[in-house]
């Protein structure tokens, strides 16, 4: 049975470039055989998955050709081996890692490292965040920007992470020698207690207060309701500030958004240039398409970019992925990417979802603050029916497209009330825990109920 294994292995080296056969193929091994299947060993649990999603039916076609019909095929991840031979080292004697195929090369900023492939010549600007790179691309070139410090906000998968690292990239690219410190702020407070319990502290400040010339913290929501790194934030901040030196800050949420933030801390980040990044529009989202098409080589006909453009539309992440999962169709299946081609792989990326309606929200609001429909649309103001009118009214603006009038009409208010009640429960979420606790339970059955 192995040797019948090995055969279809060979039969695939002819088929697959030299690369992928390299890295996917060949180091799978025959483990053993019985009368319904064949188990082969995978190195490790990605090559496993890979595997099984890319390579089976053609691993299946080699072994039926060989007289293997019935056989299924089982993919188990092989036990890693401890390493006992000495790491490899350079011919100048220093410790060298061997580079490992196709991932970007990292640039140092302390102790953490910038993706090379961030710039700015690779960011694509539209209307959504032409601001944002505006102002981002002056600080970076130290021109035109004499305010203290940049924020970016931006949801997840929007490319804030590639325009504060941009900057980065080009600081160091201008002046090498630019102490620039890149990390989150969950990276800042895991540094902080470490120093504190191991007598750092003053080491710690020094690093961020005076050997840094340019700070960049991502993913500010993290510091929510951690009072010690708040403050020892500000006060390098502080010092920061007080040296003229550069601080670009990132977050999902504004600053005066992020639950149990310090006031002193929240004027601080405040304080400079704050920017967002938006949903990218239709066009925008197609020369994304190109360029990275352009950049991993991928053949994009028109039809096929509109396709994806139209939908998969709020996240550039998943843009990049339909791009990837064309280009791993077409190598392995060697087919064109075509229209039909598109359409399973937004299939795939984006599960149907079922549309949200007002009437939804308000059943499943009703049926958590234990209350009926009709006494939710009446016009009581009593505490036990106004609040959770008021939090049908805010779900309903963040999970619908309906107009202000129509919300307003299905809970026979105006469209000022539905402004005020979206409003008042905005700010409960951000100061009392209580109500952001039920918003984001009602918020998960909501979700739920989409997928």
């Amino acid at each position: 049975m192995e040797s019948v294994w090995n055969r279809a292995r060979e039969s695939l080296k002819e088929i697959l470039d030299e690369r992928s056969y390299a890295i996917w193929v060949k180091p799978v091994r025959y483990l053993h055989s019985d009368e319904r299947a064949i188990y082969l060993g995978c190195p490790n649990k990605f090559s496993r998955t890979w595997l099984q999603e890319n390579y089976a039916d053609l691993l299946r076609s080699h072994l039926s050709g060989a007289g293997l019909n019935g056989h299924k095929l089982i993919f188990r991840v092989l036990p890693s081996k401890p390493i006992r031979e000495p790491r490899l080292t350079g011919t100048n004697g220093h410790e060298k890692q061997l580079p490992l195929p196709h991932m970007p090369r990292r640039i140092k900023a302390g102790d953490k490292y910038l993706n090379e492939r961030f710039t700015f010549d690779r960011f694509v600007v539209g209307e959504c965040n032409e601001f944002a790179y505006c102002v981002a691309q002056a600080l970076a070139n130290g021109s035109h920007f004499s305010y203290p410090s940049l924020f970016v906000l931006a949801k997840t998968g929007l490319g804030k992470s590639h325009l504060v690292q941009a900057i980065g990239n080009s600081i160091l690219h201008r002046k090498p020698t630019a102490r620039v410190l890149y990390l989150t702020a969950e990276d800042f407070t895991n540094e902080m207690i470490y120093a504190l319990r191991n007598g750092l502290i003053d080491q710690f400040k020094n690093k961020y207060r005076k050997a840094c010339d340019v700070l960049i913290l991502e993913e500010m929501h993290f510091l929510g309701g951690k009072e010690k790194t708040q403050m020892e934030l500000c006060y390098t901040l502080d010092a920061l500030f007080n040296d003229g030196k550069m601080v670009i800050f990132s977050s999902p949420l504004k600053a005066e958004e992020i639950p149990n933030m310090k006031k002193m801390l929240t004027s601080r980040l405040t304080s400079g240039v704050t920017t967002s990044i938006e949903e990218p529009g239709f066009h925008t989202r197609i020369n994304i398409l190109k360029q990275k098409a352009t950049e991993r080589d991928v053949s994009l006909p028109d039809d096929v970019a509109q396709y994806l453009a139209e939908h998969i539309t709020q996240d550039i992440r998943r843009l990049e992925g339909s791009l990837d999962s064309l280009k791993a169709i077409s190598q392995f299946l060697h087919r064109d990417a075509d229209l039909d081609m598109a359409k399973e792989t937004v299939k795939r990326l984006l599960p149907a979802r079922h549309p949200i309606t007002v009437e939804d929200i308000q059943i499943m609001v009703c049926k958590y603050f234990k209350i009926d429909v009709e006494t939710l649309r009446s016009k009581s103001r009593k505490q036990a029916v106004s609040y959770p009118r008021s939090i049908a009214i805010h779900l309903c603006r963040r999970y619908t497209e309906k107009s202000l009038e129509l919300i307003g009409r299905a809970f026979n208010r105006n469209h000022s009330t539905v402004l005020y009640d979206d409003d008042k429960i905005r700010r409960e979420i951000r100061i009392d825990e209580n109500t952001r606790r039920e918003v984001e339970f009602i918020c998960k059955q909501i979700e739920d109920k989409v997928r």
